[in-house]
């Protein structure tokens, strides 16, 4: 990376992001067990795929004193689309392995999935990483989605980490990457491989949520990144008055990305995939639920708008 960097990047660089409570002394935590919870939906289903890594104990944690720590090696992937906040992921795992050992190593796998199975990888180290915090993107050590799936997948990666001691793997990403993570994690609990699996929820999309999980990172900063590209053509379309502009959003099947947006925004319509199938709109309602509010606003005199 280049070492010329604008005053700006240089603040933007030393930022050091705000810690959970359980991290502001520290890296010590202790891990508290709580009730055991099944899944929120389809629960026969996952406990029948998933027999030993479902209905688990909830886990808390709490700043500690301070104790010696063993060095771990520790594996990180990126998977999916690129979403803001990958880069710092993987530096508060550095900083937070390197404060409770020195000699903790952090693996980063190349290209996403098939990094770990076809063996790409590098150590990251202090120096390297100081020129990607802060920032976004996923180009520290790329992306991927490749889906883990078979037996020689995961005897690939299994094999792959034990060459290099690795005893935990940290897959940020998606539903999908996160479904790559539980499948690691169940095939090696079955046969009790001694490899931790953790699943960081990462997706604009805002889709990986539920009681235990706020938001996943990189949807904020989408949404406000949207949301003024969009505001910037309401303006454009409140000045010419005469165009009618007509905005498409990431999100799939899942509409928290376009609901942020038209809350932030007030375009004159918002059209909410999941109140289309609720109400089982046809094409024809939408487009005359479109068309009724174009010719609405005509007859106001106000031949323009963004939906």
């Amino acid at each position: 990376m280049n070492k010329i960097v604008s005053p700006i990047q240089k603040a933007r660089l030393a930022y050091s992001p705000k810690l959970p409570a359980a991290l502001c002394a520290g890296a010590n935590v202790k891990c508290e067990e709580g009730p055991k919870q099944k899944a929120f939906a389809d629960t026969e289903k996952i406990e029948g795929r998933f027999p030993n890594t479902s209905n688990m104990p909830v886990l808390t944690f709490a700043a500690a004193a301070g104790a010696a720590a063993k060095a771990v090696n520790v594996a990180v992937i990126l998977s999916g689309g690129q979403a803001p906040g990958g880069h710092n992921v993987i530096a508060g795992l550095f900083d937070g392995i390197k404060s409770l050992n020195p000699a903790s190593k952090l693996y980063g796998f190349k290209g996403g999935p098939s990094g770990l199975t076809d063996n790409k990888y590098i150590e990251i180290t202090a120096d390297f990483l100081a020129d990607y915090r802060n920032t976004g993107g996923f180009d520290m050590i790329g992306s991927g989605r490749t889906k883990l799936e078979t037996t020689e997948q995961f005897e690939k990666a299994e094999a792959n980490c034990k060459a290099l001691g690795i005893s935990a793997i940290v897959i940020i990403g998606g539903d999908d990457s996160n479904t790559n993570a539980c499948l690691l994690a169940e095939y090696y609990k079955a046969k009790n491989a001694g490899i931790i699996v953790v699943g960081c929820p990462k997706t604009i999309d805002g889709d990986l949520k539920n009681a235990f999980i706020e938001t996943s990172f990189g949807f904020d900063t989408a949404t406000k990144v949207y949301s003024e590209l969009i505001g910037n053509i309401e303006r454009d379309a409140n000045s010419a008055k005469k165009y009618w502009h007509f905005i498409k959003l990431m999100g799939r099947s899942a509409s928290h990305i376009a609901l942020e947006c038209g809350l932030r925004t007030q375009a004159n319509i918002t059209l909410i995939s999941e109140e289309v199938a609720a109400k089982k709109q046809t094409l024809d309602e939408v487009v005359t639920t479109i068309a009724d509010s174009v010719a609405k606003r005509a007859a106001n005199g106000e031949n323009f708008g963004v939906n």
